[in-house]
């Protein structure tokens, strides 16, 4: 069985990183900064009895800004693939946007279909956003990091850019996401006056609010995955 320590674990893609290698027979090493403020929820599922001896995955505290601790997990762990860390045979993945259920509800995907499935329920009303023309590269977390793993099963450490080579717009995304619960989405105005309503029923269910616009704002993001195709 292979060996493999993941950085992260605690976040999107490292638990289903660690899913993914777990698997495929990997003994999965990870580390989490035992002052870091987030849950395991994500990989709760993952984690057995600490006193089985056949045990798979072993959670490590350590931080990435002390050396020390960094050196002491690799001597326990002596990884033959390490996730998320540079090691002697790296490989830089440029990976664009992968979204995914677990991903954080703060990020704008996750917003946009929480809000949507709470307004469908009666326990919202609308949803506030910010610029609706932003154009971004999605795809999902778990086909990313499969990437992740067919990088370092190379030859040769090399690097790629990780992305489906689509776009579409937050206004887009609005639109597809209210079609899975039957909503038609009519857009009424431009700019910080833009408004998303229901076509059945007039309800305004998107606001545009200025308190979202990000001072650096990228307009468009689309990768080129020809290589790592």
């Amino acid at each position: 069985m292979k060996t493999a320590l993941i950085t992260g674990i605690t976040g999107q893609d490292g638990a289903y990183l660690a899913e993914y290698l777990l698997e495929k027979g990997y003994v999965v090493h990870s580390i989490k900064r035992r002052s870091s403020l987030f849950n395991t929820d994500r990989i709760d599922h993952l984690y057995q009895d600490p006193h089985q001896a056949d045990r798979r995955f072993v959670l490590h505290h350590g931080d990435m800004t002390d050396s020390s601790s960094l050196i002491r997990i690799m001597q326990q762990v002596r990884p033959d693939e390490i996730y998320n860390l540079a090691a002697q045979r790296s490989c830089n993945g440029i990976r664009y946007n992968h979204k995914s259920p677990i991903r954080g509800e703060t990020f704008v995907t996750r917003k946009i279909t929480r809000g949507l499935a709470r307004i469908k329920l009666g326990l919202q009303e609308r949803i506030y956003l910010g610029n609706m023309d932003a154009k971004r590269d999605w795809g999902h977390a778990k086909d990313y990091v499969r990437m992740q793993w067919m990088m370092l099963q190379q030859d040769q450490p090399e690097d790629f850019v990780i992305a489906t080579g689509k776009q579409f717009s937050v206004r887009e995304f609005v639109e597809i996401a209210a079609r899975e619960i039957g909503i038609d989405i009519r857009w009424e105005g431009q700019g910080v006056e833009e408004k998303g309503y229901d076509q059945k029923t007039g309800a305004c269910l998107v606001e545009v609010d200025p308190r979202y616009f990000r001072p650096a704002e990228v307009e468009t993001l689309l990768g080129d995955p020809s290589k790592a195709k």
